[in-house]
Order: C-alpha cells, then structure tokens, then sequence
C-alpha cells in the first residue's frame, strides 16, 4: 500500500517523479488510510536525521506551493528540536521547520514551515506540531514572539494560526515569486 511508512524506515514510497499520477495517486491512498477511527490513532513526533530527510523533501513537495532548495534542507538537519516530522499511526503525513531570528534586536522563533498531507488535516497532526513548537519556546523563556508568512489566500492556515493567538501584523506584497496570489501575511503570536 503506497500509504505505509513505518519510524524504523523513514521512507515514503511513492511512485518515481517520472510518472505523472504520482501526487494524485499518493493523496487518493491517504485519503483511505486516514479514514481510521479515531479512538486508534497515535500522533507522533519524530526527528528529522539524514535518514529521513528525502521524506521531509517529498511531502514539502506535496503539501506547499513553493520548493525549497538544499540548503535549506541542510539547516534543517542542524536544527535538532526545531524540526519535526509527524506519523499518524506511523505514517509520516506531516513536518515542522523552524529557526531562530534575530532581527531588530528580537529573538524570535521563525516558523519556516508546518504542513500537513490534505486529507488529514483537521486530525490532531497540525495542532500536535504547533505545540511541540509553542513548548520549545516556553520552555527557553527567552523569545519575544513566534512568527511565519502565510499566503494572503490560504484562509484555513490562517485561521488555524489565529485559533492559537496569533494575529496579522503585516501584509508583504510581492514575498513570493512563483505562486499566485504573491502577497504573504506575517503572522505572530507575542510572547512577552
């Protein structure tokens, strides 16, 4: 079953990129496996190592518009706790990115990304990922804010933001290049 990926192997299998139902295919299948009841779920979180790090590549492929180069990929590596895959009874369906800004004489936690395969949104995934994220930066005490840019179009990620408290400070017109619309809100939660 293309679904199946279990910790111990880290690995996504999907179809080669050459074939073209590939994302359809994949999102069809996870659609049938999220349909499990869910008193049986377990939501996890897992680390992000150099073993798994094709699989945080793919499903940012699957899940977000824009594509992010390897460098990226790199600083994820060394990132430790800021960068988190999640497994929905041990599938992994869904990631976290984070680092530390330290612009304007703030120390604030940037939220790089958070994503989660469509079909099991609205599962617990998204809310045990901004958690884990919102504990981290409880924890070091020291952080004035959490922030991240969301595209103006994408309603339900910023009402799933603004559900946690975080509010539209800013619109950036013209943050992205190669999607429409091009415009991104910046989204923070104040912590002190």
């Amino acid at each position: 079953m293309i679904c199946t990926t279990t910790r111990a192997m880290g690995d996504l299998a999907l179809k080669s990129p050459e074939e073209s139902e590939r994302t359809a295919d994949f999102t069809d299948t996870q659609s049938s496996c999220a349909s499990k009841t869910r008193r049986n779920v377990r939501i996890e979180l897992g680390d992000v190592t150099p073993h798994n790090i094709k699989v945080l590549k793919r499903l940012n492929q699957v899940v977000f518009p824009v594509t992010y180069n390897d460098k990226f990929y790199k600083d994820v590596l060394d990132s430790g706790e800021l960068a988190k895959l999640a497994y929905y009874n041990d599938i992994v369906v869904g990631a976290a990115c984070c680092r530390v800004d330290t612009t304007d004489n703030k120390r604030r936690l940037y939220i790089m990304t958070l994503g989660c395969l469509a079909p099991y949104r609205r599962q617990g995934v998204g809310k045990k990922l901004l958690d884990h994220i919102l504990n981290i930066a409880e924890k070091d005490g020291h952080f004035d804010s959490i922030f991240l840019h969301v595209q103006v179009s994408n309603d339900d990620a910023i009402n799933f933001y603004k559900y946690f408290g975080f509010e539209i400070v800013e619109t950036k017109q013209d943050y992205y290049k190669y999607i429409q619309p091009t415009h991104a809100h910046v989204l923070e939660k104040k912590l002190r």
